[in-house]
């Protein structure tokens, strides 16, 4: 809604009216020039708490709350560095905060890729007060608190990104579902730091990455791409190898990755 040009939310509205009749109860009279607020309006009057108090503190309360819950920001985004150890929260290319974070360990390393928010809870324990879930396909992972704040800034998680009590309450306030996530670690993308060997029952973002080759080039039939090295894709890379020249082999590795177009730059 618009009063005299300007954006004016319907509680806002609704409050001001409140005001203005009270105003003409006590023979008052206002003169509200554009980009004059509340409390300017406020000013200009001579009323009596029996008809603003309650309402302007009902407003102020309602305001602030709405101010902290739902920050008006319309590109927010979330990146991950794992080499930084840091989470970065975005609005377009503009930075708002950012957090120390602690990433997975090198056995259970952190999903890379790009993802999306699909849950928010308030849990407790090991996971700390707050949980925001994403949308990695081959497992449980996401962002959250902990009750050992001593392991924020080192690969100590099962691969979920960690963060302090405060620091994930203060997140969990900006980030609403369908908000993007990028975690990033190296200079090689879902491969991290270099290409490694993958072999049958292997998961993580550089499985997800061949299985999205394999079915461009036509040999992994599937819409949904899990991450996960099974017995689908392995038969898929059997043919694969077979039609490429390359002795059968389980292992991913470096002829294989070649013969895929998956070649790393230094």
């Amino acid at each position: 809604m618009y009063l005299g040009g300007v954006k004016v939310r319907k509680k806002v509205l609704m409050v001001i009216v409140v005001i203005l009749l009270a105003a003409l109860k006590v023979g008052s009279f206002v003169v509200l020039h554009r980009g004059e607020g509340l409390n300017r309006l406020l000013s200009f009057m001579t009323l009596s708490d029996k008809y603003v108090g309650e309402y302007y503190n009902e407003y102020i309360q309602w305001e602030n709350r709405m101010i902290e819950e739902n920050p008006d920001y319309d590109d927010l985004k979330i990146l991950v560095d794992i080499s930084e150890k840091t989470l970065y929260l975005l609005n377009g290319n503009e930075l708002i905060k950012k957090y120390p974070i602690a990433s997975g360990k090198p056995g259970s390393p952190s999903p890379l890729g790009s993802w999306k928010v699909v849950s928010k809870a308030k849990w407790g324990g090991g996971f700390g007060t707050r949980w925001v879930g994403l949308n990695v396909p081959w497992g449980r992972f996401g962002i959250h608190g902990t009750n050992k704040p001593n392991s924020i800034g080192y690969n100590a998680s099962a691969g979920c990104i960690r963060m302090n009590n405060r620091d994930v309450e203060d997140l969990y306030k900006y980030v609403k579902h369908g908000t993007p996530v990028a975690i990033v670690n190296g200079l090689h993308g879902p491969f991290g730091y270099g290409l490694q060997t993958i072999k049958p029952g292997d998961f993580g973002s550089d499985v997800m990455e061949v299985q999205r080759r394999l079915r461009a080039l036509g040999y992994y039939n599937t819409d949904y791409l899990d991450g996960k090295y099974g017995p689908m894709m392995e038969q898929a890379i059997y043919k694969f190898q077979q039609e490429h020249n390359i002795p059968k082999n389980p292992y991913i590795e470096w002829q294989t990755y070649e013969a895929l177009g998956i070649i790393l730059m230094e």
